[in-house]
């Protein structure tokens, strides 16, 4: 059986746009499949009573900095958004919906490359994730009827309990197996984990992306 890694992840997160970059050559190189997971990051802050914005500013200064160093390291168009942070709920349950359709991923680096390369915050909304959707080849007002189901609704829900039961506390989060590589920085310990015997394989087949 092949070789599979979980992606837990959110849009507005920094290191989730990296990860989704980075993890790609890691699965590539073992042929693994990464399955997504959207996780409500700002349900669990609120959940932790943790406000990011209220960090030191000194530490919020360091962020950045690091952050340019990645992105120069790596060659990717990254840049700071202007509206930071921003409700993503939509966006995730758009993932989700886009999993229907076999596309969950192809959505994933869309609404990623828009916000965090783009400075589009409009995939924050509804209205601005019709025209992925569209360009994605789902129609739009079915792709909106799903993003505001309860069916969606709840499997957010469901996801983001899901992995706060496994010990997800922050994204990127990834599993191989049943063991647990939180960060953006984390890859190389990732391939060291996919070298050895062959984990198990989690039984859900959603969209995925395969190395």
């Amino acid at each position: 059986m092949g070789k599979t890694i979980e992606f837990y992840w959110d849009l507005g997160s920094t290191n989730s746009y990296f990860a989704l970059h980075l993890i790609k050559p890691v699965a590539k190189k073992h042929d693994a499949t990464v399955v997504p997971h959207p996780f409500n990051l700002g349900y669990v802050f609120r959940k932790q009573n943790y406000v990011l914005m209220e960090e030191p500013k000194v530490k919020l200064r360091s962020r950045k900095i690091d952050l340019t160093r990645w992105a120069k390291k790596y060659n990717l168009p990254f840049q700071m958004p202007k509206k930071f942070p921003m409700k993503t709920s939509p966006a995730l349950r758009g993932a989700l919906a886009m999993r229907h359709f076999g596309k969950e991923w192809e959505y994933m680096e869309k609404i990623f490359a828009a916000y965090w390369e783009r400075n589009d915050a409009s995939v924050g909304e509804l209205a601005g994730l019709k025209p992925i959707a569209a360009e994605l080849g789902v129609d739009p007002a079915e792709f909106e009827k799903l993003v505001e189901s309860d069916e969606i609704r709840d499997a957010l829900i469901a996801e983001t309990d899901h992995g706060l039961e496994r010990g997800v506390f922050g994204v990127p989060s990834f599993f191989v197996g049943e063991e647990m590589f939180w960060g953006k920085d984390r890859m190389e310990f990732i391939d060291d984990e996919l070298t050895s015997p062959t984990p198990p394989r989690v039984r859900r087949s959603p969209s995925t992306v395969a190395g």
